[in-house]
């Protein structure tokens, strides 16, 4: 597919109720209001393209750049690219997308170091996003590197920018459900944090209290254990 084509597509699955959502979240007129989900199914047809990922970047229009960020190589992600691409976000909702890419790549966790002590609002929650991701994600890194990252969130989360403050809250959230060990720390950091105040515009969105979101997700997670374990009792004992 050559950059006309994409966006040919791209122009035609905008619509103005996507355009009026995605304005609401802070996303300039420069789009067609794409759906996520209309998004996947073209980068799944695309697949990884990274000449056409420059090119839709190159283009300043909003759902280009995501469908850019899905289409993009990893392995062909350079410091110099992601710094370039970094300094062009302008929003939240690109912004996400495009660090969910950069977790993908061999630099996800040195990025995460950088922007996450960035001045800016996008870095800063590229950064952050990152923690959240490599929490997640990567078993290889040890329990001190999240902890540090707990504490530079509780020191820091209430002073900076409006969406990197939402970021860390999630960064948070994430290294409660990694491990036991983490999960105590976590929540004894959310306690002393207290509420965290984000300014989510003219949507519907909530900032989660960082605790009780950990506290659902490791419940719903050990419910679905103790289902699955119930099940395989019950497979073997059909056996019999």
């Amino acid at each position: 597919m050559n950059l006309q084509e994409a966006m040919q597509q791209l122009e035609e699955m905008g619509t103005a109720q996507n355009r009026k959502i995605y304005g609401r979240h802070g996303v300039g007129e420069n789009m067609f209001g794409v759906s996520y989900a209309n998004q996947n199914k073209l980068a799944k047809a695309i697949k990884r393209d990274q000449s056409l990922a420059l090119e839709l970047w190159a283009t300043g229009n909003h759902d280009a750049r995501v469908l850019a960020a899905m289409v993009a190589d990893p392995v062909e992600a350079s410091e110099s690219l992601l710094e370039t691409w970094a300094n062009d976000l302008d929003n939240y909702v690109l912004t996400d997308t495009f660090s969910s890419f950069v977790g993908k790549t061999g630099l996800a966790q040195a990025k995460a170091d950088e922007w996450t002590a960035a001045d800016g609002e996008w870095p800063g929650r590229a950064g952050w996003h990152l923690v959240a991701h490599l929490a997640m994600k990567d078993q290889s890194l040890p329990d001190d590197y999240f902890t540090n990252r707990l504490a530079t969130i509780e020191g820091q989360i209430h002073t900076r920018k409006n969406r990197v403050r939402d970021a860390m809250n999630n960064a948070l959230i994430a290294i409660g459900i990694r491990n036991e060990v983490l999960e105590e720390l976590a929540l004894a950091a959310a306690a002393r944090i207290g509420k965290v105040e984000v300014d989510h515009g003219q949507t519907g969105c909530k900032t989660p209290d960082a605790a009780d979101y950990i506290r659902r997700t490791l419940a719903r997670r050990e419910q679905k254990a103790q289902k699955a374990a119930e099940k395989a009792a019950g497979n073997v004992a059909a056996k019999k």
